[in-house]
């Protein structure tokens, strides 16, 4: 029988394909709301879906099963799996022709959901919502455009295929990356646009509100015009401009607390306490055992919105049925 708990707020990665008593017991901690994977956790489909199964057998609500499968360079888990696109091939596609490349980008949405959820996995943090300035290597082809309202377009356009397969949709990373060279991967970036600049690229994330847009992951990027803190540690941007201005009701994660721009914030309990203290619902913890351990204590007691989580966990469709011609339907026009 699942244990009865909460869905906590911390979201971590596993050391391997299965699941090992000491993660389990990990798993339980009242602190923990989900799992994101990594190529070192999968092999094959049916490895993949007994491990999703295992997760998932442990809690009531379940807890969350995430990955990054978004296409082009980001797609963690690929033997078995169609070869996505990157976002920017569906901006190329619509500046020949808007209606096929709207139509590419819901098939690549509807491919890249169905085929997780049919194995047990709930989200991928997709679609990017940044916008393609030319600027940044990090971002570049995974934006689907420069132009906001062609990128919010071809994104709700994303949202909608994944919709169709169950699986609910997260924009990335808030409220901006795209106008900045600098990797939060590796540094802290600093983006020195005034505030009325940024609104461009809070335009995608207007527009998929209004059409049901379920989740929200922040960027490690500091606005000085905005706030003194990186966007994800930052109450200003998180609950008065996204929750306020925007009126967004869904589940906002941080991005991973491990990335050199979280470092400025502190230690891992420093950082997770700021995350959740500036509104993050869900903080990400994504390659360091230590740090999780780290961050237990000071997640413990501040649990995710059961609301905002259940709308997260995958509901299997009848999407299966149009698989194979949507997975078609990229195969020969998405180049």
């Amino acid at each position: 029988m699942p244990h009865a708990l909460p869905p906590g707020p911390l979201v971590i990665g596993l050391p391997g394909p299965r699941l090992t008593p000491a993660d389990r017991g990990l798993l339980l901690e009242p602190a923990i709301g989900g799992v994101i994977l990594f190529e070192r956790n999968f092999e094959d489909a049916a490895q993949l879906a007994a491990l999703c199964a295992d997760i998932h057998e442990l809690r009531e609500p379940r807890l969350l099963i995430a990955v990054d499968q978004e296409g082009g360079r980001v797609q963690r888990l690929k033997p078995g799996f169609t070869v996505l696109p990157p976002a920017a091939a569906y901006g190329r596609a619509h500046d020949r022709d808007a209606a096929l490349g709207l139509a590419l980008a819901r098939a690549g949405g509807l491919v890249m959901a169905a085929e997780l959820t049919a194995l047990g996995v709930d989200l991928s943090f997709a679609p990017v919502l940044d916008l393609d300035y030319g600027v940044s290597d990090i971002i570049g082809a995974r934006a689907f455009h420069a132009d906001a309202a062609t990128a919010a377009a071809l994104a709700g356009a994303f949202m909608a295929g994944m919709g169709e397969a169950g699986m609910a949709a997260c924009g990335k990373h808030f409220p901006g990356h795209g106008a900045v060279a600098a990797d939060t991967h590796l540094t802290q970036v600093i983006d020195e646009r005034p505030r009325e600049a940024i609104d461009t690229d809070l335009l995608p994330y207007r527009r998929l509100f209004a059409e049901g847009l379920q989740s929200v992951m922040m960027a490690h990027v500091l606005f000085p015009a905005v706030d003194a803190q990186p966007a994800g540690f930052s109450r200003r941007w998180v609950e008065d401009i996204l929750r306020g201005e925007l009126g967004f009701d869904g589940a906002v994660f941080s991005d991973d607390l491990g990335m050199a721009g979280a470092a400025g914030a502190g230690d891992f309990a420093a950082r997770t306490r700021r995350a959740l203290d500036a509104g993050c619902d869900y903080v990400l913890i994504c390659n360091d055992p230590d740090a999780v351990r780290i961050a237990l204590p000071v997640a413990a007691g501040r649990p995710a919105p059961q609301r905002r989580h259940r709308a997260l966990l995958a509901h299997p469709a009848a999407a299966q049925a149009q698989l194979a011609s949507a997975r078609d339907v990229l195969a020969a026009r998405s180049t």
